[in-house]
């Protein structure tokens, strides 16, 4: 997915972007980190080892605390499963859909709790 779609599709978009990766054992891998050191040195946020370029370390057994991680993919999912698409154009334009659905008020009320959350 990295390769074949994220890169190339970041590259063609825009140069301004940092990629957050989270503790997931499959992407503490060292293939995964060695990808991101050679195509997004200093503009990735993950688990760490010694020698890897990042822009900031993710600390160990942290709590998923970003809106991402606490509302957006678990929102995402949601919808999706609500009718499965037939096809991967189906499941893009479903995706979008999804991700325009979200509304300035919804993202209000979820910063609202971060508080609650870190506590």
């Amino acid at each position: 997915m990295l390769t074949n779609w994220l890169i190339p599709q970041l590259a063609a978009e825009r140069h301004d972007y940092l990629f957050q990766q989270d503790g997931a054992p499959s992407h503490w891998h060292l293939t995964v980190r060695t990808f991101l050191n050679e195509h997004l040195p200093n503009r990735w946020i993950g688990c760490t080892g010694q020698n890897d370029q990042v822009f900031c370390k993710w600390p160990p057994r942290s709590p998923d605390l970003t809106v991402c991680d606490f509302f957006l993919w678990g929102y995402v999912k949601d919808s999706l499963f609500t009718s499965l698409p037939t096809t991967v154009d189906e499941l893009q334009e479903h995706i979008i859909a999804t991700f325009k659905s979200v509304m300035p008020d919804m993202l209000q009320r979820v910063w609202s709790k971060l508080d609650y959350r870190i506590e």
